[in-house]
Formats: structure tokens, C-alpha cells, sequence
């Protein structure tokens, strides 16, 4: 029988940018799922559609689907600030 149930789960994803241009993702509750893109916003839609496959993967294996503690803030962010210019 078909389990039509879905669950959401979130994880955190750490974006490392790559000596050859682009960016490696990691999840780091997830070992093993790994993927880049070229730009940030193609890492993260690649990191999205790694861990769906990652975690489909391990529910046809039968195996549990690892959750994060707690959800972590980012370590970096970019603030943009104005200042005038002198005169």
C-alpha cells in the first residue's frame, strides 16, 4: 500500500566557495550529500534537489532520516551599509 503521507524536514547547508569558481555545498547532518553550483543561488537549488534524493535514497533503503538538533543561524551574513562620501 502507498503511503501518501509527507513530512517537511529542514536542514542547514554550509556553502563553501571552490578554487575553480562557484560554490560546494555540505549538509553537514547528512554525510555524504554533497553537490556545487556555479553561482549561490544554483548551489542552493542543487543542495535542495541532493538532499531530496539523499533522503529518498535512505527511506528505499529503509533507513531513518537523520534530523538536526536544533536549527543553527548562519555564521556570516553580508550587511550593506551607506556612507556618504567625503567632501
Amino acid at each position: 500500500m502507498y503511503d501518501s503521507a509527507v513530512e517537511t524536514f529542514t536542514y542547514t547547508v554550509h556553502l563553501e566557495p571552490a578554487e575553480e569558481g562557484g560554490y560546494v555545498v555540505t549538509v553537514p547532518v547528512l554525510p555524504g550529500c554533497i553537490t556545487q553550483g556555479e553561482t549561490y543561488e544554483e548551489a542552493l537549488a542543487m543542495a535542495q534537489d541532493c538532499i531530496q534524493g539523499f533522503l529518498e535514497a535512505l527511506v528505499k533503503a529503509g533507513k531513518p532520516i537523520p534530523r538536526e538538533a536544533e536549527l543553527h543561524r548562519p555564521l556570516e551574513a553580508l550587511i550593506q551599509v551607506a556612507v556618504p562620501a567625503s567632501a
